[in-house]
């Protein structure tokens, strides 16, 4: 979403993290600063607004109706985005606790025995994604070693890395 909304506007996605423009005045009686009324608008203001409701669209027409029946009640982007994270990630303790969870599943990833490589490749890229979306980076080299440990798996590992061209020369000594 935060690709799309600086392709479109880069001042978009500013609007999402910092809420929607305001327009105000100083009131000169009391030297406080007001909400302005709508008749007192400039075409600054108007534009700003406008850019405010077009974030709020975008964010509304991209999603299901039952997304939409949780965010509906909301009144500006911030808080529809606010609310998209928290459906979406959770909380901060939840967020910790899906981390904890695919870390373990991550460090005790082996190959099944019915299992070709591909589907393995396929769980083990979902559970690094998964991680990295929740912004835990891991390095998957030296896990890589553990799971593709038995000579069988080795041997279908090369086979399947050299003719998906992800390996042109290796020399492994099997002991």
């Amino acid at each position: 979403m935060h690709d799309y909304l600086m392709a479109e506007d880069s001042e978009l996605w500013d609007i999402i993290l910092d809420g929607p423009f305001v327009p105000t005045r100083t009131n000169t009686e009391t030297e406080k600063l007001e909400v302005k009324p709508t008749k007192e608008y400039t075409e600054t203001d108007r534009k700003a607004i406008e850019k405010g409701l077009k974030v709020k669209k975008i964010l509304i027409c991209g999603i299901e109706p039952d997304e939409y029946n949780c965010v509906s009640s909301h009144e500006t982007a911030k808080e529809i985005w606010e609310a998209f994270l928290t459906a979406h990630e959770g909380t901060s303790q939840v967020k910790q606790s899906k981390i904890d969870m695919l870390t373990t599943e991550y460090e005790l990833f082996r190959m099944k025995d019915d299992e070709s490589i591909q589907d393995t490749n396929t769980r083990f890229t979902s559970i690094i994604n998964e991680l990295h979306s929740l912004g835990e980076i891991i390095s998957i080299v030296p896990h890589l070693l553990t799971v593709f440990c038995l000579r069988e798996q080795i041997r279908n590992l090369v086979l399947y890395l050299f003719f998906s061209g992800l390996l042109v020369f290796i020399s492994v000594t099997i002991m």
